[in-house]
């Protein structure tokens, strides 16, 4: 699934009034009698007038737009001032809006052509392909299958009498339902191409197919050989690519050189950085020198949400507030990076950066990086000036996230490990979208990797929000192991680590990372679950503040925030636990 702006026809824009699409003249004539306000949907560009209720909740915004266009819910992001409305039970007002506001819409859809294949003998499998990607992908999977496509020589992809190049996108060949594909192979075989909601179905029938046994190895796979780090690039290349090292003393893993190199390889070999339709920044998938390979995502700061050259269409942040509330525009890079550092492996900070840490957060690094494909609006020449700072992070190969997926097979270790790497960082946007599912082989066991932590580490837990709460995972306590893990954390270790690597963590982020940490520790000694702590942190509702908020504004109260830090930490961590237990009491009382 992925994020794409979509723009909707000026003949689209009446039937977004409501309340005349509802199919029950009672609920329109409802609506239409009650007093209500006139807001406009801003969609890539279209402006469309929308009538609701300021009681609304943002979840019935949502259907109203569903009912109206058949978005569905899920598929939907509303932005109002530069920030999300992402509490669904909360009232459209509780955010600001209202009589004539604007309300920008992020729709998402599928980013995946469902391609069926079948030969004369009738035997039919299935794969999907990426929009994004390229005709020589396209090749390979159809090679990959070992149903008689073997030689990628013999295919040839025709499309209005024109031989399709290896390096177009799919994107651009499938934009119409009646687009229709010829695939040549030995003598003939066509591709009927038919509409599948938003997807297409591609079927192929060939006449003199053959049939082989034998598997097909992937012709290409992901190699990282080379160990040295990419040097700058002189002018006359057109790209550059390489790591932004602010400590000299800060050696670069292995892993992450060859991910750079390998990133590197794919920009050499003429491979474009593909801009994913996913979120509200601007992120591009980076390719391996064959093209058939995601090796890395990369996130320029200057194109995240709200930023200068954001290619999605939102407004630009007048204060420099990010899209969550007590984050910074231009930081989310500093953001993803810190998570991948800050993500120990179980027996504390890594002593070798090629080490799987206790979350499972994708190696990531900041590079610059310099090319024509990324979002240039003022035009693009080579040079210093359109250099991007930005987070280059291994791309994850996945089944889908747990948004696709659903929670109800997930390991408990799986879900207890993402709520600890969370509530440590005190995650604004953690979504079941940006929670990556990775099954181990046929049947095997499922692990889910963290992705997408540009909103982590606050000023303020105003955004905090985990959908793991919301999970019978997390309602089962910690075991032994993963207690003894939160036991090792270490918050003025991980501050001073942050600051090695280049980033000296503002004030207010810090007095943050040490307050979750000592709140996770506690909840993991006295036995409370992911969800009772992690509701300690989140609130309830936009307006009400969380137990964590209420721990700091009494200890604010006693006057001891004037005070040095230590002192302020002291009475944080008396109130906590007088707070938390209460919380243990009052479960022990319902548990008897």
């Amino acid at each position: 699934m992925s994020i794409a702006m979509v723009a909707l026809s000026p003949s689209d824009e009446e039937s977004l009034y409501l309340p005349g699409n509802f199919s029950s003249s009672s609920s329109s004539n409802d609506l239409g009698s009650r007093e209500s306000i006139l807001i406009y949907l801003s969609v890539a560009g279209s402006v469309i007038p929308m009538r609701i209720m300021e009681s609304d909740s943002i979840a019935s915004v949502k259907l109203r737009i569903q009912a109206s266009k058949g978005f569905f819910v899920k598929k939907q992001k509303l932005v109002f001032e530069g920030r999300e409305l992402a509490r669904n039970n909360s009232c459209i007002r509780d955010y600001g809006v209202s009589e004539g506001r604007v309300l920008h819409l992020v729709l998402r859809i599928s980013d995946l052509q469902a391609i069926t294949v079948r030969t004369v003998c009738g035997k039919e499998y299935e794969f999907h392909v990426e929009r994004s990607r390229n005709v020589a992908y396209v090749k390979e999977q159809i090679a990959k299958t070992g149903k008689g496509f073997l030689d990628l020589k013999d295919q040839e992809l025709i499309c209005d009498g024109e031989e399709l190049e290896d390096h177009r996108l799919i994107n651009d060949i499938c934009k119409s339902s009646d687009a229709m594909i010829h695939l040549l192979v030995r003598e003939s075989a066509k591709v009927r191409a038919k509409p599948i909601d938003k997807d297409f179905e591609l079927s192929i029938e060939a006449s003199d197919l053959v049939d082989k046994r034998t598997d097909l190895v992937n012709l290409l796979e992901t190699k990282f050989a080379r160990q040295r780090i990419v040097e700058s690039e002189p002018l006359g290349r057109d790209f550059l690519l390489e790591p932004l090292v602010v400590n000299s003393d800060v050696e670069l893993s292995l892993l992450i050189k060859e991910l750079i190199n390998c990133t590197c390889d794919g920009l050499a070999r003429g491979n474009q950085p593909i801009r994913s339709s996913d979120g509200t920044g601007g992120a591009y998938f980076m390719q391996d020198s064959s093209g058939l390979n995601y090796v890395s995502v990369f996130k320029p700061i200057d194109e995240e949400p709200m930023a200068v050259n954001n290619p999605r269409g939102l407004p630009f942040s007048l204060d420099g507030e990010g899209l969550k509330k007590g984050t910074r525009v231009g930081e989310g890079a500093l953001r993803e990076v810190a998570a991948y550092i800050l993500d120990h492996p179980r027996y504390g900070p890594r002593k070798f950066y090629n080490e799987k840490g206790f979350a499972g957060v994708p190696p990531t690094v900041m590079v610059k990086c310099l090319h024509k494909g990324f979002n240039h609006p003022d035009g693009y020449e080579y040079g210093p000036k359109n250099v991007k700072i930005g987070s280059l992070q291994m791309f994850v190969k996945n089944d889908g996230s747990c948004e696709d997926v659903g929670p109800q097979a997930f390991p408990v270790d799986e879900v207890h490990k993402i709520s600890v790497l969370d509530i440590r960082l005190a995650n604004a946007d953690r979504h079941a979208g940006n929670i990556l599912v990775q099954k181990d082989g046929e049947g095997g066991q499922i692990v889910l990797v963290p992705i997408d932590h540009g909103y982590c580490l606050p000023e303020n837990f105003e955004d905090c929000t985990f959908d793991w709460l919301y999970w019978r995972q997390a309602h089962q306590p910690y075991s032994p192991d993963t207690i003894d893990y939160i036991k090792s954390l270490d918050a003025e270790l991980d501050i001073e680590l942050l600051k090695y690597h280049g980033w000296d963590l503002p004030p207010e982020c810090a007095r943050n990372l040490r307050i979750t940490t000592m709140l996770l520790k506690k909840g993991a000694e006295r036995g409370l679950t992911p969800f009772a702590i992690g509701s300690i942190i989140c609130r309830e509702t936009l307006k009400k503040e969380s137990v964590i908020e209420e721990i700091i504004q009494e200890a604010n109260e006693a006057e001891i925030q004037g005070t040095r830090e230590a002192p302020f930490l002291e009475a944080i961590s008396s109130i906590m636990d007088r707070r938390l237990d209460e919380l243990s009491k009052a479960g022990s009382i319902m548990n008897m």
